[in-house]
């Protein structure tokens, strides 16, 4: 659907096909790399292993699949870097974040295409997805005895735990996403979004895209 079309049909267009694409291959490649990654990580965890075809299967896809997610990944951030850097408003919306919480959204300042929590997580996965590559490259060399013992050692502890906060930031998205902010999902599902949502949510983008619309 074009922004024509879609601003025409009394939507607003937010996210176009190649994005949505790119979003839907970070998402699929995130599952099975968190889900292998756990099965390798613990044994509790290993009946995932069925979702890449086994353990044999799952150790071998498991550095392709991260290296797939990192590229997409990349492919987003360097699409989004300029609409996630912190500005003033930003600072002063999560002042209040009391009012976010408690949906007094009258008393909160105006933002543009994310808000603060957006671009913090944002963030929070370029930092993530970047140490996950390195340790996972200095972790996937090992087997040709490339680095150090404890080089290889700390990797395995700074994969870990950027894994973890990776994870739980993706649940909060998805949390957010589905639940807290209704319609946020239909954006990357049809790419677009009612004019009342971007109004309410993000009225700095919504007259941005509009050119100061009231729809």
């Amino acid at each position: 659907m074009s922004s024509q079309v879609a601003m025409k049909s009394g939507e607003v267009p937010r996210y176009n096909a190649n994005e949505r694409v790119v979003h839907w291959v970070v998402a699929i490649t995130f599952i099975l790399a968190a889900t292998s990654g756990l099965a390798l990580f613990h044994p509790s965890f290993w009946f995932l292993t069925s979702l890449t075809g086994g353990g044999t299967w799952t150790r071998i896809l498991h550095p392709f699949i991260g290296v797939v997610m990192f590229v997409f990944f990349m492919v987003m951030a360097a699409r989004y870097w300029k609409d996630n850097i912190i500005q003033p408003y930003d600072r002063e919306w999560g002042k209040r974040l009391s009012d976010v919480i408690n949906n007094r959204d009258h008393n909160l300042p105006e933002i543009d295409k994310y808000n603060l929590g957006q671009k913090q997580l944002f963030w929070v996965m370029v930092a993530t997805m970047i140490l996950l590559l390195a340790s996972g490259i200095v972790m996937w060399r090992d087997v040709a005895g490339t680095f150090p013992i404890v080089m290889v050692r700390i990797a395995a502890v700074v994969h870990a735990l950027s894994a973890f906060v990776l994870i739980m930031g993706i649940i909060v998205h998805i949390y957010s996403a589905i639940f807290w902010v209704k319609g946020s999902l239909r954006a990357m599902t049809r790419g677009t979004v009612s004019h009342g949502w971007a109004k309410h949510h993000h009225p700095l983008w919504y007259r941005r895209v509009t050119g100061g619309g009231t729809k």
